[in-house]
């Protein structure tokens, strides 16, 4: 349906009407279980991205102007205002981009909206159930709004994680606040004022401040709405409404169809490896080909990479000069799994980016589109010095819609980030515990103690 069709459409009050009337006993276990996986996965890459420069740059510049510390930092000795704990933790949260993502957007919902409610819940008292309920309704309301822009809207050059995470983190809060209807659209104009972000600043250190932003801007707008902030009565489908604005084509009915019953925030993937997630196919067949057939880097003479076109599109870039920019990379991807057989946070550093065999190897990387393939896929063709040639085929790579990670495997990903960002936070195994119990929490600010380093 056309924007100009639907025009009429109450898409703002529908999606509030259903943010209100939810009630946390009555959402699917699955949609439950959910919440508290992209939480504990949350908690995962905040604790690694802790002590990542860009944080440091954006605690040392924000701090000396922090009001009340009354909300921890994760994996950090300092605390903070509500809002600039929710604005540290989210662009933490999202630095290393190993955070959960849905797929279909390419949001990465759970940074934008859990930082926000963790904050508040070190405010004020709130429980584990309130606070998972209003992930789940975050998470299914950004990823929602981002479907009705989609593609369009990221092809454009907005950053889709900051522009539809304000409005998720925005009915979170309003949600776990018991704010009714009319509070929670004055809440989507609020963000709407703030929904912000460009692609352009992926690969670099500002694109955290999109997402922290996204977060603390979220907080912010519930927190005026919940005062008396007034705003438009279609912030999300009006003639100057997010949707028409930064949307090609906007198809109101992806925000309101089905609501209650078809759940966006099952389709929320969590991340294997630390990069954009049309690379995991690639680093499936690279670790593979290395750690099960054999093929070691001097052999290689070159590798080609049969893909759907937005592998290319995004990641042919040979040229990068820094961990940051590897994330998105097919030749540093396919160079350092050949090189090491791994691909974690150290496998996209700077370090591992200066490596002259790293150098070397990527340049013998060639890429071709495949326009049948899926994303989630990849035909990798290794050919060797000795005229010999390999070729594996990829589909529904590790940690997409059809290969997720189990909740063992997001707790063994907790354990090895936390280790990474945040060793001297030494709690690690009760918060994994207290994640999967949280629902039954009277208190779920209490957690975040064991998110501080030990005294």
């Amino acid at each position: 349906m056309s924007a100009h069709i639907a025009a009429d459409d109450r898409v703002s009050a529908v999606l509030a009407d259903f943010v209100t009337n939810s009630r946390w006993e009555d959402m699917p276990d699955t949609v439950r279980h959910a919440a508290r996986r992209s939480l504990l996965n949350g908690l995962a890459t905040a604790f690694a991205g802790s002590g990542d420069s860009a944080i440091d740059i954006a605690a040392r510049t924000m701090l000396p102007f922090a009001g009340t510390p009354e909300a921890t930092l994760i994996g950090r000795a300092e605390k903070a205002d509500a809002m600039t704990a929710a604005f540290l933790n989210a662009a933490a949260m999202n630095v290393h981009d190993f955070d959960d993502t849905h797929i279909r957007t390419v949001i990465h919902p759970a940074a934008p909206v859990a930082p926000a409610l963790l904050a508040l819940a070190e405010r004020q008292r709130i429980s584990g159930a309130a606070l998972l309920h209003g992930l789940a309704l975050g998470i299914e309301a950004a990823c929602r709004i981002g479907n009705a822009v989609s593609p369009g809207h990221y092809a454009r050059g907005w950053h889709i994680t900051a522009t539809c995470g304000v409005f998720g983190a925005a009915l979170a809060v309003g949600k776990v606040l018991g704010q009714d209807s009319r509070t929670l659209v004055h809440a989507l104009g609020a963000a709407s004022a703030q929904s912000s972000g460009l692609v352009e600043t992926l690969g670099f250190m500002a694109k955290s401040i999109g997402v922290g932003s996204a977060c603390r801007g979220g907080l912010l707008a519930a927190l005026l709405a919940e005062n008396g902030l007034g705003g438009p009565d279609r912030p999300l489908e009006g003639p100057r409404g997010f949707l028409t604005v930064t949307g090609d084509k906007p198809d109101f009915g992806q925000v309101t169809g089905d609501l209650g019953t078809r759940w966006e925030v099952l389709r929320n993937i969590h991340k294997p490896y630390p990069c954009g997630v049309v690379l995991f196919p690639v680093i499936d067949a690279c670790l593979a080909l290395k750690n099960e057939r054999g093929i070691q880097a001097a052999e290689i003479e070159a590798v080609t990479l049969y893909g759907h076109p937005l592998l290319r599109q995004r990641t042919d870039r040979p040229n990068v000069e820094t961990g940051r920019e590897a994330q998105v990379s097919a030749q540093h991807a396919v160079a350092i799994c050949f090189l090491t057989g791994k691909a974690g946070l150290e496998q996209f550093s700077d370090a591992a980016v200066a490596n002259p065999e790293v150098l070397a190897l990527r340049a013998r990387v060639r890429m071709k589109d495949e326009a049948d393939r899926d994303f989630t896929g990849v035909r990798a063709v290794v050919s060797l010095k000795d005229g010999r040639s390999e070729e594996i085929i990829i589909t529904d790579a590790k940690g997409t819609d059809n290969g997720p990670l189990s909740d063992g495997e997001i707790e063994a990903k907790f354990r090895t980030l936390a280790a990474y960002g945040a060793p001297q936070c030494r709690d690690a195994e009760k918060l994994i515990d207290a994640v999967w119990a949280l629902d039954k929490s009277e208190d779920a600010g209490a957690i975040m103690a064991l998110a501080r380093p030990a005294p």
